[in-house]
């Protein structure tokens, strides 16, 4: 097969908790992820010069397009676990959706989108369980992109246990021009007195199929000791637009908030627009990392 097109999920944190910390300094996590249907795509193709060469749909300085990107580094550590010698070499081309810097996992999507690309390349035919493991040394949100659905993520995040599906609701996404440092945003955490957990609640709500339930629990460590005037003035706005749940996603910046209703998610998606860099309404995605027809 000389080009397959693949992509996955973004994703956002109904509940994330930080449990501890490894030896190595690696922080440990309880979080209820959720992918949503905000998707990254990438195309592989087979090409007659050695080596993996990525191109972007974006501007060059965009990003990093060598071995600092994680798509890059995806596709080199498919090779070196399957021992696969590709006759000349493989071109990657990456269309990116996902804000960079929003807590919404847009680079590990671009990693488990490779994965799954090249199982189907190359024929491997490898179970969801070996992509991660695989997607375990890229990066700590890559097996939950190539995973998809409602999971609990344990660990450093990799430990993952899928659960009941988010209730249907439709969700607003929007990423604030501010950005937020994870390095920052964690040495705050490491600063601050222990919060009470928050997952338990969340995972809860989940298992009853209970989306306001869900909405009245989220939390987020980071989203209450880092997140920016920008996240919270975004929160105000949803919540006065009729959001049940807001809260900002991983370490940050982008902010979602819940929706029964699509007209007011739709008023909502416009009426944050003027404050936000990127704005999306997206519904839950039970799909993780798939194959593009």
């Amino acid at each position: 097969m000389n080009t397959v097109r693949a992509s996955a999920p973004a994703k956002i944190n109904l509940s994330l908790d930080i449990t501890g910390m490894r030896e190595d300094g690696y922080h440990l996590i309880r979080s209820v992820m959720q992918g949503i249907t905000v998707r990254e795509y990438v195309e592989i193709s087979r090409t007659d010069s050695p080596g993996i060469t990525l191109t972007m749909d974006k501007g060059p300085g965009f990003l990093p397009l060598d071995h600092r990107n994680v798509a890059f580094k995806a596709a080199r550590q498919f090779l070196d676990d399957t021992g696969i010698a590709p006759q000349g070499g493989i071109g990657i081309k990456i269309t990116k959706t996902v804000p960079v810097g929003a807590g919404l996992a847009g680079g590990s999507a671009d990693a488990a989108a490779v994965l799954a690309g090249m199982n189907r390349m190359f024929g491997t035919d490898m179970a969801t369980e070996e992509l991660c493991r695989i997607g375990e040394k890229i990066g700590a949100d890559v097996p939950f992109c190539i995973l998809g659905g409602t999971a609990l993520c344990t660990g450093t995040g990799t430990d993952m246990m899928p659960v009941n599906p988010m209730p249907m609701c439709f969700i607003v996404v929007a990423k604030p021009s501010a950005g937020i440092s994870t390095a920052e945003a964690y040495r705050n955490i490491d600063a601050a007195e222990p919060l009470p957990p928050t997952s338990k609640a969340v995972e809860k709500a989940i298992s009853e199929g209970d989306l306001p339930g869900l909405a009245r629990n989220l939390g987020n460590v980071f989203d209450i000791l880092s997140a920016p005037s920008a996240v919270e003035e975004i929160k105000r706005d949803m919540r006065r637009l009729g959001a049940t749940g807001c809260q900002m996603s991983g370490s940050g910046s982008a902010v979602f908030g819940l929706f029964s209703d699509e007209s007011a998610a739709r008023a909502c998606a416009s009426g944050v627009a003027v404050r936000s860099r990127k704005v999306f309404l997206c519904r839950p995605d039970r799909r993780g990392a798939v194959i593009s027809q």
